[in-house]
């Protein structure tokens, strides 16, 4: 009598992972196009060097469509990906992009919630931290659509 359990593959994986990531991608996206989350995320994207030029150019409202439509194109890398490994790899290599830029708005804003100090952060560091998780999953599928088209070795 064996003690060994049927074990998902690989790929099994990757695909769980490569869909919830669409699932976030896609409904951030298409949330960057409603009034409420371009306002919300120019509280925190306006002050941002990388951003910040575009609010007085375009406003809000664009400059979150801006960033919407990359999140939409990123989700569409990542689902497309499902059938090219190629393409997969840029939609992990977008999806680290993303991240990296929102974890690094993490330099210079207040983290940690008022009044009580580390360790009890506070919502926007609630809102930064997940991120972390997020672009690991990004690397994961990068790496793995990499080594599957034969950009890399295993």
């Amino acid at each position: 009598m064996s003690n060994r359990y049927p074990v998902p593959s690989t790929d099994s994986a990757i695909a769980a992972l490569r869909w919830a990531l669409v699932f976030i991608f896609l409904f951030f996206g298409i949330a960057k196009f409603a009034q409420y989350e371009a306002e919300g995320v120019a509280r925190i994207a306006s002050q941002y060097p990388l951003f910040a030029w575009m609010y007085p150019l375009w406003g809000p409202r664009v400059a979150s469509n801006v960033i919407g439509t990359i999140e939409l194109a990123t989700a569409a890398a990542l689902a497309l990906g499902a059938f090219s490994p190629r393409i997969s790899v840029i939609g992990g290599l977008m999806g680290m992009a993303t991240f990296l830029i929102t974890l690094s708005f993490t330099l210079g804003v207040p983290l940690w919630e008022e009044g009580y100090g580390f360790p009890f952060i506070g919502s926007l560091a609630q809102f930064l931290f997940k991120d972390a998780g997020l672009l690991a999953g990004c690397y994961a599928i990068a790496v793995f659509s990499a080594r599957k088209a034969g950009l890399a070795r295993a």
